[in-house]
Parts: structure tokens; sequence; C-alpha cells
């Protein structure tokens, strides 16, 4: 059964990743946009923390995290989102349903492999800069697309509480923005046309390490590291005098030039180092920090005098606690509840002020009777950038749901 659900899940997944758009933030508009989170939702909910090992659940963070799967797991997961976005004098709002990963862990006895497809980036802003001078020229951007990666990784267990692994990712994807120059009340203007291709490889080191304190209590640590790697963008630029209706709909009466460029985009380095105490099963809290350098993300349609990118930090506490996971009087005490907190410095400055992420999370993991599988569900709140030097503020809040399903494959059955 759950090799029918993963084949129609994949195609469903292959189809929706390249035609949703996964983010209404204006800051999407730099670099290759607004990066999502790269985890499950079950670490997503804990303010992103991944340091404890898992059988039944895939650590999309740290490849050594394979090597602890004790059966076959299928995840999937997807968000709704909604968005407040503000300046000194405006307001407007915007919501999105996104999926946002698709992955598939195999035990091998001391291996894991996992492998599967998420998005990595999201475009999807709309922009418009209305001139206080009637006789001065109005501007509207609006860009879609984003970069996706497929991964490949193997998880290796050299001791019962050492493990090591390493993915593969394979960067691939589109960003198309618009640029219409207007005046008011006159029916053409003229549009800036840009499509950039993206694709690259890079790699992903990990390391899990963990140990026993006392009977009752484990220590659990983390460490995964990402070389700098670089992406190769095909950009074509076309630009054209457009007419446009009233909903911005363009037509185009006149090219005026094209062209294709080729540029080289920088991925910085990452390092990530969580630490945790807990009871294994019973409950857990621990801490994340996430270090990356600088990045050359700028492509020939978005830079900016204003804008500098900055290196990246990202701070993560949380944890879980399940009241009685081997009860059979009580469903609410095998449910395991997540919580979490974050703190992001998006390594992206405009007009001198950092763009900074700050959220709260929570999260249930809901077992389905009968069965190793589960279903998530997690609710994020939080503030990304700010209303300070006329910049924009948003204010969002997240429900995440995701289902992992779990199975035994590769034993071959007694009786048929």
């Amino acid at each position: 059964m759950i090799k029918k659900i993963i084949i129609s899940a994949c195609l469903l997944f292959s189809i929706v990743v390249f035609s949703q758009q996964g983010t209404s933030s204006p800051y999407s508009y730099y670099g290759i946009g607004d990066v999502r989170f790269k985890g499950a939702l079950e670490n997503r909910s804990m303010g992103g923390l991944s340091v404890a090992p898992d059988s039944i659940h895939i650590n999309l963070e740290n490849p050594a995290g394979y090597s602890n799967l004790k059966l076959t797991t299928f995840t999937m997961g997807g968000t709704q989102s909604y968005t407040s976005l503000k300046t000194d004098t405006q307001k407007a709002s915007a919501q999105r349903t996104t999926l946002d990963y698709l992955a598939l862990g195999l035990p091998f006895g001391k291996f894991g492999a996992g492998f599967g497809l998420i998005p990595y980036s999201s475009v999807g802003y709309k922009i418009q800069t209305i001139a206080t001078d009637p006789t001065q020229s109005n501007k509207r951007f609006d860009g879609t697309g984003g970069l996706n990666k497929v991964f490949l990784g193997l998880g290796y267990k050299i001791l019962h509480n050492l493990s090591i692994g390493a993915d593969a990712h394979y960067n691939f994807g589109r960003i198309e923005s618009n640029s219409l120059e207007f005046m008011p009340n006159v029916p053409i203007g003229s549009r800036e046309y840009n499509l950039a291709n993206l694709s690259g490889v890079n790699f992903n080191l990990g390391m899990m390490f963990q140990s026993k304190i006392n009977k009752k209590l484990s220590f659990y640590s983390s460490l995964n590291y990402t070389p700098e790697s670089v992406l190769k963008s095909s950009n074509t630029r076309d630009i054209a005098t457009v007419s446009y209706d009233s909903a911005f709909n363009l037509t185009v009466v006149d090219t005026l030039s094209n062209k294709a460029t080729n540029t080289t985009l920088k991925l910085p380095s990452k390092l990530s180092i969580g630490a945790g105490i807990g009871n294994s099963g019973k409950w857990l809290i621990g801490g994340q920090i996430t270090l990356q350098d600088k990045g050359s993300l700028a492509n020939n349609y978005n830079t900016a005098d204003n804008v500098v990118y900055g290196k990246y930090q990202k701070f993560s506490l949380g944890g879980y606690y399940v009241p009685n996971n081997k009860s059979f009087s009580s469903y609410a005490e095998k449910i395991t509840y997540r919580g979490g907190f974050k703190y992001e410095k998006t390594g992206l400055i405009i007009n001198s002020q950092s763009i900074n992420d700050v959220g709260l999370t929570l999260g249930v993991g809901l077992p389905i009777i009968g069965s190793f599988s589960n279903v998530n569900v997690g609710f994020e709140i939080g503030k990304k950038g700010t209303t300070a030097a006329g910049l924009i503020q948003e204010n969002y809040a997240n429900l995440n749901v995701s289902f992992s399903l779990n199975d035994r494959w590769f034993v071959k059955t007694k009786f048929n």
C-alpha cells in the first residue's frame, strides 16, 4: 500500500513543485529568493532542532540520521501560510498553500539511505511604486519561481552511538521577473522581462553522537557542514513596449532589445552545531546554532546600491514531550507534543537594516493506531523584516501538516 501512495505522491509533488508560488514576501526579490526551511515538520515544530536520532522519522538536515532508521519511511509535508505586510503607511495581506518536501528513507542494517525533493527557495512578489509627482513614471515589479533540490544521501553507524553521513544535492530552477514602467492614464509602458535558469551541485556532510548520562538521561549532539558551491545562471533579458489593462495584463507592442548572458552565483558554506539532553522516547530539550558565510547571490536583474549580503545566523531552542508512548488506555498520552523558538539573521541588509526573522513554533505528532506511522501538525507565528528605513514588516502565521508512513520492506514473508 505504501508503495502505491509513494508513486502517486511523487507524481503530484513533481507537478506542483514547478507550478506553486511558495512565498508572497517582497524580500524574495533579492538573491535566489526566500530561502525555505530544509527540515521535516517534526524538526520545524521544535524551532528547527534536529539533534536526536529517530527510527521512524527522516532527518532531512543531517544525513547521519539515515542510519538510525528501522523501517522504510516515506514523508511528505505542506504549509498553509497567512501573511500580513505593512509599512509606515500601508497594509496588505496574502496567503499561500505550498508543498514543502517529499522524501523516502531506507534502512540497511548499519547503513541508511534517503532521497527526495525539496523546494529550496521561492520567489513571489508584486510591488508597485507610485511617484509623488504626477509627471513622473510609476513602476510595478513582479516575480515568480525559485530553486529546488533533488537529494540522495547515505548514513553509516560507525558505533552504536556514533553515525556519519553525506548528501549530494542537484539544484535546479528558474526565476522570472517583470518590471513595468508607466505613466498615469497612459495605456502604453515599457517592460523589462528577465528569465534565469539555475543549476548546480553541492554536498552536505553530517555526524550524530549520543551517550548515556545515567539510566534515564542521554546526551545528544549533531554537526553538519555544507561546503561552498556554485550555481550557474543562464539569463535572458527582453525589453519591450507593452500595452496593459486595469489588471496589468501585458501585451507586447514592440520588442526593443533582448540579451542572453551567463553568470555564476556562489552558495556559501554553512555549519550547524546542536546539542540536547533527554530521555529517549519520553522528552528532549536542546539548542542549535547555524552559521553561514556571505553569499554572492545577486544576479543581473536584482542588484541594488542599497542592498548588501552579510553572514547568515540562526539560533534554535526546542524540544518534545511524550506522556507515555506505551499507553494502551489513553490516546492523548501517546501524542508527541513539540515546541520551539527561532531567531534568524537572514544575511540580507537593505538600507543598512538587517532583515531578521523571529518565530515561535508548536506541534503535535499524532500516531496512527496499529502502526508506526503518524500524522504531524504544526503551527508557527513570527515576524520578518521591519518598517524602519522605509522597509516592509511581515507578520506571518503558518499551519503545517505532514505524514510519515512506515513499513517494513525487503523482508521475505513466510506465508503468502
